[in-house]
């Protein structure tokens, strides 16, 4: 072997046994809940929806599994990190293989900005659970080498492939539950390493074994594109859960789309930067969030917020990026431009409520 190789073959030693599959169970009754109506109008589908729960494999509750994913231990006493989508079902059962055992889990928080969620084994081992170190990822270089490890496929255990970092602060459109409805995830980190479903909560490590980010998502059709989200992300989450009991988020309650050539050709703007507020498509969804901190105070559809604070905003400093360096209370400045009139105001950031 290499050099290199050896390094990549001691990194995976070093986190294999601390990666884990998540299976998601379903009481009977509850299966039901999930389907969409449409569903409900074909013909037969009671016999249909019998015949499948009849035959589907249980757990030893007679629970029936309908998904799964991955994560991994990031501390000796049972502590997980995974994708919020993965442990999105507030009425599903999650169970852990890991370590050679099975454990029960239950779901301590899930982000509402981030696709992140923490799990924690119900009933630890007296012994040291192996766990992954969380690396540093403020210093992550183009070309650097990766591994991203999980549960491929949602059936091969300890799936391991290798790559480089391809990007940085990429911004990506993904499936944020079973009925496909999108949310924007921001700050991501791209890499050519495979990662396919079920892969999603594992691991993406550094050559050292540290973990720099929770692999996320894939773009189906296009081939060595993959994402992580950054691990700093997961780290302010613990320290929340550890401050306040929950994961809190300033909230200013505004959807938006970063100023692009094509958007400001379109809606003829005389500037080049900032965060334009508008619907982003999905139906139901309103630019301005009623009685949030941006409609008291007085932000509109089709205003573009330039400047937060005195910083431009763009793709390399997003007003997400900014909202993330204030706590919930703090007084934000931002510069408007509206109508052909640039105006600043002053908000008071909320707190994100729980959805």
């Amino acid at each position: 072997m290499t050099d290199h190789e050896k390094k990549i073959t001691a990194a995976v030693d070093k986190v294999l046994a601390a990666v884990v599959s998540i299976t998601i169970s379903k009481e009977v009754k509850d299966i039901a809940k999930d389907l969409p109506l449409e569903f409900f109008k074909l013909p037969h589908y009671e016999e249909f929806l019998q015949h499948e729960i009849d035959h589907a494999p249980k757990d030893e509750k007679g629970r029936i599994k309908v998904g799964g994913g991955s994560g991994f231990f990031i501390s000796k006493g049972g502590l997980i990190l995974t994708n919020r989508h993965v442990v999105i079902d507030a009425n599903a059962s999650y169970s852990i293989v890991g370590n050679n055992k099975k454990y029960e889990a239950i779901v301590l928080a899930r982000d509402p900005i981030n696709d992140v969620a923490i799990l924690k084994i119900t009933k630890p081992d007296s012994k040291p659970i192996p766990f992954i170190k969380m690396g540093d990822t403020k210093n992550i270089r183009l070309g650097q080498s990766v591994i991203a490890v999980g549960n491929a496929l949602g059936e091969f255990q300890n799936t391991v492939s290798v790559g480089v970092v391809s990007g940085l602060s990429r911004f990506i459109s993904a499936s944020a539950d079973m009925m496909g409805n999108q949310e924007r995830l921001r700050g991501l980190i791209q890499t050519d390493a495979a990662i396919n479903p079920g892969n999603s909560g594992g691991p993406l490590v550094n050559l050292e074994g540290e973990a720099i980010g929770i692999n996320v998502a894939v773009i189906f059709g296009a081939q060595n594109i993959g994402f992580a989200i950054p691990i700093e992300k997961a780290e302010k989450d613990l320290e929340e859960i550890k401050k306040y009991g929950r994961i809190r988020r300033p909230f200013l309650g505004v959807r938006y789309m970063l100023l692009n050539k094509f958007l400001k050709d379109k809606f003829s703007l005389p500037i080049d930067h900032g965060a334009l507020v508008i619907n982003e498509g999905i139906p139901g969804d309103l630019a301005v969030i009623p009685h949030s901190p941006a409609d008291k105070s007085g932000l509109k559809e089709f205003d573009v917020i330039t400047d937060c604070d005195g910083k431009k905003i763009s793709d390399k400093e997003t007003l997400e990026d900014m909202l993330g360096l204030h706590e919930i209370g703090d007084e934000i400045v931002l510069q408007i431009f509206r109508e052909g009139k640039k105006s600043k105001v002053k908000i008071k950031l909320g707190e994100l409520q729980k959805v």
